[in-house]
């Protein structure tokens, strides 16, 4: 097993799960608008509500076109305005994602993710709605339930040339993260082997920073 990195993650933790990166980036983009625009989100909420489109949905357009605001900073502004906040909820996620009746995969998933969290220090786990992505700098695995009875740990290896239970899912030509995985129906599944390329995909992952 790869010796665990000294520096510890500095990605902000929820409990167990550390905020996905789409969402930190909200969460700061908000956080310095007024260093960065003149204004915090309630004068941006107030200047929207009394001078601008009537129908909320303009409201992005217009703070870039009559304001010169990013994209990004604009859409994020219009929609706390508009009273649109998007909370993450990782543990309700993944309540979801093996809910009845995939409640009988949740032991495997839980399996794999204390295994992959002693792997390194620098190791932080973002769940999505339907996918639970392990990350050092850039995500290096992912478990995600594809039925009732099979989880498929995904993993980035690159152009490894991998064999065993690994399979290629032809993400290297599309160039996506995810290039190989490993179908897991019981816990032993997740044995030596796949143990073996999960941890590899690890020390092919750049450290965080």
């Amino acid at each position: 097993m790869p010796k665990p990195t000294k520096k510890a993650s500095s990605r902000k933790k929820k409990g167990i799960y550390a905020i996905h990166p789409g969402f930190e980036m909200v969460e700061s983009v908000i956080a310095n608008l007024k260093q960065k625009t003149g204004h915090s989100l309630k004068e941006w909420e107030k200047l929207l509500k009394e001078k601008g489109p009537r129908n909320n949905k303009n409201w992005s357009s217009w703070l870039k076109d009559r304001h010169k605001m990013g994209t990004n900073t604009a859409r994020f502004v219009a929609e706390r305005a508009a009273g649109i906040e998007l909370k993450y909820e990782p543990d309700a996620y993944v309540e979801a994602m093996f809910a009845a009746p995939r409640q009988g995969l949740r032991p495997i998933y839980e399996e794999i993710l204390n295994f992959s969290l002693k792997l390194g220090n620098d190791v932080t786990v973002t769940p999505c709605k339907t996918i639970v992505p392990l990350r050092r700098r850039f995500v290096f695995a992912q478990v995600k339930p594809v039925s009732n009875t099979k989880i498929e740990l995904g993993l980035a290896l690159g152009n490894t040339k991998a064999g065993g239970p690994v399979v290629s899912t032809g993400g290297l030509a599309k160039g996506d993260r995810i290039t190989h995985k490993i179908p897991i129906l019981t816990s032993q599944d997740f044995g030596t082997e796949a143990r073996k390329w999960l941890e590899r995909a690890y020390a092919l992952c750049p450290p965080l920073d």
